[in-house]
């Protein structure tokens, strides 16, 4: 994981042309989205159907994510920052825990980003696994380029969970995608756009990475 210093990032949605500006305290982030091979070593469970212990693991929900969290958390002897809620559907955040979890969409976007001010961090074909290159299949972490901030793929390759919920008021409890994917056009990757999920939802381009809090 690499260390992400405080900032400000101002986040935007196409369907409502709304925009927002959120600080972002410090945090961690992982360099790659999670891979099949780590998340059998936790787990023991290999889904999605593409195979390859470097390939992001993908097929997984919202949930899914959330409880490899905590597994992992407790794995390490950390304290979970999450607390699963008894419909699958949700989770309470312990902001103050030391365990993994999922970036919010602000960390996420400011991250992917990495200081720069375009639609992307690079050339799409030197920096992603999109529809135009990927030969419509997911590719091992960490083979293209990386930000300035020496994170890979968090364009292209798998969407990522984010926490966040994308719009209770119009779509209840589905939460944050972020980052496009193998299958996408070139203008889904693209740091500022966003999508949407239910959170028990398997899609076989959806994986996602791990953030944890710095103490306060």
């Amino acid at each position: 994981m690499v260390t992400v210093a405080a900032g400000q990032v101002t986040l935007s949605d196409r369907r409502t042309e709304r925009r927002w500006s959120v600080e972002v305290p410090a945090y961690r982030l992982g360099v790659v989205p999670v891979t099949q091979g780590w998340y059998a070593r936790v787990t023991g469970e290999r889904p999605g159907t593409a195979r390859g212990d470097r390939l992001p693991v993908e097929g997984v929900s919202w949930t899914d994510a959330v409880r490899f969290c905590v597994a992992l958390s407790l794995r390490e002897g950390l304290t979970p920052a999450y607390r699963l809620h008894d419909d699958g559907e949700g989770a309470d955040w312990d902001s103050t825990a030391d365990g993994y979890r999922l970036p919010t969409e602000a960390e996420w976007e400011y991250a992917c980003r990495a200081g720069t001010t375009g639609p992307r961090y690079g050339l799409l074909d030197e920096i992603a696994w999109y529809r135009g290159n990927s030969g419509e299949r997911s590719h091992p972490v960490g083979d293209r380029a990386p930000n300035p901030w020496g994170l890979y793929d968090t364009l292209g390759n798998v969407w990522e969970w984010c926490w966040d919920v994308y719009d209770a008021e119009v779509y209840g409890s589905y939460r944050v995608l972020r980052g496009g994917g193998w299958f996408d056009e070139h203008w889904s990757c693209r740091a500022s756009v966003r999508r949407r999920s239910h959170p028990t939802f398997r899609i076989d381009d959806v994986g996602f990475r791990l953030a944890r809090s710095l103490p306060r």
